[in-house]
């Protein structure tokens, strides 16, 4: 774990109420002590990062302490964002009567299963691609275990479908051109009132599939940038946050063997609120002799991990100064 904050990409996710917010924060706070100029930012549509750094966050960034800036991305927005450029870019080569239809689409589009999945993808991906000088790491608080892993593997998805549609446009062009051949009148040829003589009847249509065609591959370029950037070992990593506890565990073991799968690197995972060896009670008793039921049996399924622990705190995680004490733990964990 030492090295883990060198990287430019940090994904911090897990079970959702696990801590991995406080994690990701006091991550961050660790890493900007030590000089790195830290963004961190949450992609969970249930922010908490405000509430961590008990100060009001938006879509930009807000410099919190020196060196560190927090932002919360609002996913609601970015699909409003990401269905105008679909619309602006669908003006273009739409005929005017068919705007009205989809428009109406596009309304119905927001309320669609996955829309704010791929507007939060499309967000991420320019974010992770594009070269930000005014940051050395971007640490990412991330929604729970299956939306991230979803957000982190749908660019191939993406990429494999856009190629398709690229394929489908390629052959549906070719059939075109063979049609025109084999029908070489076909009406067109005929002069009416109405025809242009200085008007090529399909450059329209050749200039607006270029058009398309040109949008489908900047974003397979995108994602296929992003999706580079996040298998690289040196440059993204992928921290799990978990509580010593039976359904943490098990969904834990599942996200990072589906991560392994998709060739992602899982730095390790962070076992969080582990009961202090000084607490007292016979309550904590018989729940520290569960918790090393648990314990053991995280040391046995992730045994190729770095399993570092954190205590239990006594307090709630907000504000900057028990952030500084989970930095302090962190630190001593090995961070």
């Amino acid at each position: 774990m030492k090295h883990l904050l060198d990287r430019r990409l940090l994904w911090v996710g897990g079970k959702g109420g696990v801590g991995k917010t406080s994690v990701a924060a006091a991550l961050s706070v660790l890493a900007a002590r030590r000089g790195r100029r830290v963004l961190v930012i949450s992609t969970d549509p249930a922010h908490s990062l405000g509430d961590v750094f008990d100060r009001p966050l938006g879509d930009e960034p807000r410099r919190v302490l020196p060196n560190l800036d927090a932002m919360e991305i609002d996913p609601d927005a970015e699909v409003d964002a990401h269905l105008k450029r679909v619309t602006d870019q669908m003006r273009r080569f739409a005929a005017p009567e068919m705007m009205s239809e989809l428009e109406r689409q596009m309304r119905t589009a927001r309320q669609s299963p996955g829309t704010q999945e791929a507007a939060l993808l499309e967000r991420l991906a320019r974010l992770v691609t594009t070269e930000d000088e005014a940051h050395d790491s971007i640490i990412f608080d991330t929604a729970p275990t299956g939306h991230t892993l979803r957000l982190l593997t749908l660019p191939e998805t993406m990429a494999a479908w856009t190629d398709g549609l690229l394929s489908h446009n390629r052959k549906s062009e070719e059939l075109g051109k063979v049609l025109k051949h084999l029908t070489p009148k076909g009406g067109r040829d005929v002069s009416t009132p109405f025809d242009d003589p200085q008007e090529d009847a399909l450059s329209d249509l050749e200039g607006r599939t270029r058009d398309i065609a040109q949008t489908l591959l900047d974003r397979r370029r995108l994602f296929h940038r992003a999706r580079r950037l996040i298998a690289d070992p040196d440059v993204s990593a992928f921290l799990f946050v978990m509580t010593p506890e039976r359904l943490p565990i098990l969904e834990t073991a599942r996200a990072v063997q589906a991560l392994e799968d998709a060739e992602i690197a899982v730095a390790g995972t962070v076992v969080n609120r582990v009961i202090p060896e000084d607490a007292e009670g016979e309550f904590l008793q018989r729940r520290r002799h569960q918790e090393a039921t648990y314990l053991q049996r995280i040391d046995q399924e992730l045994k190729h991990l770095e399993r570092p622990r954190l205590p239990w705190l006594s307090t709630d995680i907000q504000g900057l100064d028990v952030l500084d004490t989970l930095a302090d733990e962190l630190e001593s964990a090995g961070f």
